[in-house]
């Protein structure tokens, strides 16, 4: 047969046709993928083709219809990036990235939806692009909200993603998801259990974040805050009224026992700084 271009309406009456041939219209699962049909097609008698040997347009149609439907539901998931430098939504939000930048440990506390886990991840993400630092180091107590997960299967690293996922999501959108799996491959991200710190040494252009700060002991506070070497900058976020652990809690106690230490600043949001939305307001005044 000569060789000819194929349109969109061929491929809809080769469909049409294809599905014809098999007893009630129905057709094989890995021919339904192929074409970009599903379902059961009930046998119809044929349609009168064109001059050209073609299909009438509203069979086509139905074809591209359903492809186009499918075809969003078929890509990955890609948080929107945000290549414009940070900017603060907030008087708080301003004096808390200012504190993080002039000193070498800025603890931040308040309630949820303020920033202060997406500043810090921001401000990381783009003294890593700018080269100003060599190395972003995320780390948070393995500790579920009120409910135990049990084992997870994989790796550390697998087993850890689950409670960096936010962390990871504001990297992809300041850096791209390409460029953050890079780095997590080759240790210019590292994201690690609190557990895992013990015996590290945060060096000069590094970048550290402890979030969820309110779930580590005392003793865990210490041996974090104890890693600090010279010219790193770390950042350790929290909420004091979301607690789930027992006990003592190294936040507020490494807060007190820090007053006053020149190079340490304490950012306290309030509820007046929720910007997540109007919601999160109200319902943070209800609990």
């Amino acid at each position: 047969h000569a060789v000819r271009d194929v349109g969109v309406d061929d491929l809809g009456a080769a469909a049409h046709d294809v599905a014809e041939t098999f007893v009630g219209g129905e057709l094989p699962a890995h021919l339904l993928a192929g074409a970009g049909l599903r379902g059961r097609r009930e046998p119809r008698s044929p349609a009168r083709r064109t001059r050209s040997g073609r299909r009438p347009d509203s069979d086509s149609a139905v074809v591209v219809d359903l492809n186009a439907r499918a075809h969003n539901l078929q890509t990955a998931y890609a948080a929107p990036r945000v290549p414009a430098p940070l900017e603060a939504r907030t008087p708080s939000q301003k004096r808390y990235i200012n504190a993080i930048r002039n000193h070498c440990l800025t603890f931040g506390i308040g309630p949820a939806g303020t920033g202060k886990s997406y500043c810090a991840g921001a401000l990381a993400a783009q003294a890593l692009e700018a080269g100003q630092i060599d190395r972003i180091i995320l780390t948070r107590p393995a500790v579920e909200a009120g409910e135990q997960l049990g084992f997870l299967p994989g790796d550390l690293n697998e087993k850890f993603s689950p409670y960096i996922d936010a962390f990871r999501d504001i990297l992809n959108a300041r850096l791209g998801a390409g460029t953050v799996d890079y780095c997590l491959r080759h240790g210019r991200i590292v994201a690690s259990p609190l557990a895992y710190m013990r015996g590290k040494t945060f060096d000069e252009r590094t970048f550290v974040v402890l979030d969820e700060a309110q779930n580590t002991t005392p003793s865990q506070m210490k041996m974090f805050l104890t890693r600090i070497g010279e010219e790193s900058k770390v950042v350790v976020n929290g909420d004091i009224r979301q607690i789930d652990i027992r006990g003592p809690n190294g936040l507020a106690d490494a807060i007190e026992r820090l007053r006053g230490v020149p190079s340490v600043y304490v950012h306290r949001f309030e509820r007046e700084d929720i910007v997540r939305s109007g919601l999160v307001r109200e319902i943070i005044d209800r609990y």
